[in-house]
């Protein structure tokens, strides 16, 4: 028996039609890749949960939180519309705290893809 997913992942796309989170997960080690991609499928699978590493940031904009090589922490922020898992912004964190150019573009990215609303 075949499991539905709830939601279907989508990239963010720029006006040049680049994918920077495709981009940024095609550049991690296949180990790396196979932990985000995880946690990514656990979203698509299981929306709405409370998943240790998914995390509400701020209004329809969330993040998937991996723990990839040498103990660093790579985060995916995403939104969700209608049935869609849009993957906006992905980095490495380095500090405790978000960094605010990092935040800004999600929320930059969340606004293009919502049609500027939030």
């Amino acid at each position: 028996m075949e499991i539905e997913k709830k939601l279907q992942v989508e990239f963010f796309k720029t006006e040049q039609n680049n994918e920077p989170v495709r981009d940024f997960l095609k550049a991690l080690s296949q180990e790396d890749k196979k932990s985000v991609g995880a946690n990514i499928m656990a979203v698509e699978m299981l929306w709405p949960i409370s998943y240790p590493s998914v995390r509400k940031l701020d209004t329809d904009l969330w993040e998937v939180r991996s723990n990839i090589s040498d103990k660093r922490i790579c985060r995916v922020m995403f939104t969700v519309e209608d049935k869609r898992m849009i993957l906006l912004h992905a980095f490495v964190k380095k500090t405790q705290k978000t960094p605010k150019e990092d935040m800004e573009l999600g929320k930059k990215r969340r606004s293009l893809v919502l049609g500027g609303q939030k």
